[in-house]
């Protein structure tokens, strides 16, 4: 089956994109900061929906779906695209920590800048302190935040081990840990080669060859959250591991020997 849009069909989506990222500045430059916590989430929500729709993008969420805004949550996902942000947003709103190359996305950078991601400086054992606290405080005031803990992204086929550095916060905060499982498929029901950021390319490249798809399905499945309490941040770690694992049908190979071999010295810290 061939799963390629012509070129007038691209050509269409790029246009629609960028109305539809000129009204996301407006949003974020004008209404976005005036908006209450509700207001944000809903607002949010809606626009990474239509963006998701307007990529040839469409989402199916599989098991128990958080609430809009899961108050003191710590999402914990896999990481196979720039898309990820958005596809996750359009179902339960949080606050990202990202690494700190995003910002310089063109538009969606700026975007998400805006909207509260916060940024990770990876290897850094002072900055992983750092976001730990700010991690900690805004899920203590309500928030719900998301994390990548494979800290880049794969094809979808595997999943890397995961660095349980940014753990501490939900274990300061007492918070829910709710892993997330994002799969990628084609319109034949197969792993999508176009929705992954990897092998070097170049973000507008991406963006091009995902919008170049006839169609594209991301899976979010939800397996059963727990709660940080009684575990150090490793246990908290391979917990969420098991369950993106085996939600994702992937060997669980990452095991207690993993912790200290690959993580970096920030994620040692105690």
């Amino acid at each position: 089956m061939n799963n390629r849009l012509p070129l007038p069909g691209r050509l269409w989506r790029v246009a629609r994109l960028l109305g539809h990222l000129m009204a996301g500045l407006g949003l974020v430059s004008f209404r976005y900061g005036k908006l209450n916590r509700a207001g944000r989430a809903h607002a949010g929500r809606d626009w990474s929906r239509r963006l998701l729709r307007l990529t040839g993008v469409e989402i199916r969420v599989i098991g128990n779906q958080p609430e809009l805004i899961p108050a003191n949550t710590l999402l914990v996902a896999n990481h196979v695209s720039w898309l990820d942000i958005f596809a996750m947003c359009s179902v339960s709103m949080s606050r990202f920590v990202a690494k700190s190359e995003i910002r310089r996305w063109p538009v969606l950078g700026w975007l998400v800048t805006r909207a509260g991601t916060l940024y990770i400086e990876r290897g850094s054992r002072r900055d992983a302190m750092r976001v730990n606290d700010m991690l900690a405080n805004a899920m203590l005031s309500g928030d719900a935040m998301a994390v990548f803990p494979e800290g880049t992204t794969t094809d979808g086929a595997r999943l890397l081990p995961f660095k349980a550095s940014l753990f501490e916060s939900a274990l300061r905060a007492g918070s829910v840990v709710q892993p997330v499982a994002i799969r990628y498929l084609n319109a034949s029901g197969e792993l999508s080669t176009a929705a992954p950021y990897i092998d070097q390319i170049h973000f507008l490249g991406s963006v091009w060859r995902l919008l170049s798809e006839r169609q594209t399905i991301v899976e979010l499945t939800f397996p059963t959250p727990y709660h940080a309490v009684n575990q150090s941040r490793h246990q908290l770690a391979l917990t969420a591991y098991a369950r993106i694992a085996g939600a994702l049908r992937l060997p669980a190979g990452q095991d207690e020997t993993w912790d200290m071999a690959a993580e970096t010295p920030a994620d040692q810290t105690a």
